[in-house]
């Protein structure tokens, strides 16, 4: 069943009227082909599949007699060459409109010998943003964060766990073994399941050697490809290097809700499971919905901390971000709006200028609130995304 998925289609007809390639990216199973035959008048190759793979043994030949048309080469890293007939599709056949699927960035893997830089565009596909649930069928948040936000998790009926453990297989097998020299299954494996389940925290890599049985280096190593493969995203502390900021450990979040339920070993969650999950749904709004990675956070030496911090188009301020999933537990709640507004004070001590936002699950519209010096602005993750992108 396609599924038609307007945010999506749109900026991928955006990103064509600017480049004639575009390189859709993102984890496997997050609806890269379904995505891609949901557009109107488009031709579609598999290239996992052997007789597709040897259309390209002429590429000139091949591209010759695409022109003018709108083409997908799904799983492009299955071919010998794959950046040799894009770079030709770029340089020379303007006409055509090629998207181009993977599972990692197009520099990840020594396959990509040319990175097309200045010739292409790119969409990152994340899991489901939080205003598709309803054309999938659920809008129960719970049911987003437990069953996770690629598509054909979302929509099973019982909790997806063999699932779950299938994708991790294939990730294995298809992603990184076709890409990526990697020795040790176990190793790897193991040390994917502990950042998923230990899933926004600070990052340390010596306390992930001995368990995984590998090399500070090979931790660092592993981090690398889990994140250029977008199982993982790793947000560094916002720092001009103040003596009372944490300007090191970064925090690494696992690419969905039901991923990290699934490390974690949540099958039923709790009240208190929530925060958390909904900061990583609150970290995907961000990523999916304006594009971008270059997302921080801040903490200091006492143990203040901001969950989000971006810097805005001026270069000038910054958006720091609070997460929390109901606006009832800071509005109403006394000991909350005190920790809340130390955080912001603590941060706006050193970067007076910008946005203070607190994003709730619960908030219909937005509205302001001042608490001493600190002016909080309470909003939902659409609200959210139209101040990012306008300031």
């Amino acid at each position: 069943m396609i599924i038609n998925r307007p945010f999506w289609q749109e900026l991928v007809e955006n990103a064509w009227r600017q480049k004639n390639i575009l390189w859709l990216m993102g984890v496997r199973r997050a609806g890269k082909t379904m995505l891609c035959q949901s557009l109107s008048d488009v031709e579609y190759f598999d290239c996992e599949r052997p007789r597709v793979r040897q259309l390209f043994i002429d590429p000139e030949g091949f591209l010759d007699a695409q022109k003018g048309k709108k083409i997908v080469l799904d799983e492009i890293h299955r071919l010998d060459n794959p950046s040799e007939i894009l770079k030709l599709a770029a340089d020379h056949y303007p006409e055509i409109k090629i998207i181009a699927t993977g599972s990692s960035t197009l520099g990840a893997s020594a396959k990509f010998k040319d990175t097309l830089t200045g010739r292409k565009k790119e969409i990152w596909l994340t899991p489901l943003l939080l205003q598709e649930m309803v054309l999938f069928g659920n809008e129960d948040i719970r049911h987003r964060f437990l069953f996770g936000g690629l598509p054909s998790f979302f929509m099973s009926k019982q909790l997806p766990e063999d699932d779950f453990g299938e994708w991790i297989d294939a990730y294995w097998a298809k992603d990184i073994q076709d890409l990526f020299s990697v020795g040790k299954r176990y190793s790897f494996q193991k040390f994917a399941e502990l950042l998923l389940a230990n899933s926004g925290g600070l990052f340390e890599a010596t306390r992930y050697a001995a368990p995984c049985e590998v090399s500070r280096q090979t931790i660092a190593n592993y981090l690398s490809i889990l994140e250029e493969t977008f199982v993982v995203q790793v947000i560094r502390p916002y720092s001009t290097y103040r003596p009372t900021e944490i300007i090191m450990a970064p925090k690494v979040y696992g690419f969905d809700t039901g991923f990290v339920c699934y490390a974690k070993g949540w099958r039923i969650l709790r009240q208190e499971d929530l925060g958390l999950l909904w900061e990583h749904c609150v970290l995907n709004q961000i990523c999916g919905q304006l594009q971008k990675k270059e997302i921080n956070y801040w903490r200091n030496k006492k143990g203040n901390e901001i969950d989000f911090v971006i810097a805005m188009k001026d270069n000038k301020s910054l958006a720091a971000i609070e997460c929390k999933i109901y606006t009832l537990q800071v509005a109403q709640s006394r000991s909350a709006v005190n920790a809340i507004t130390a955080n912001f004070e603590a941060f706006r001590h050193y970067y007076p200028h910008g946005k203070n936002f607190v994003v709730a699950y619960d908030v219909d519209r937005s509205f302001e609130r001042r608490y001493g010096d600190i002016l909080l602005t309470f909003v939902n993750t659409h609200d959210l995304i139209k101040e990012l992108a306008r300031q």
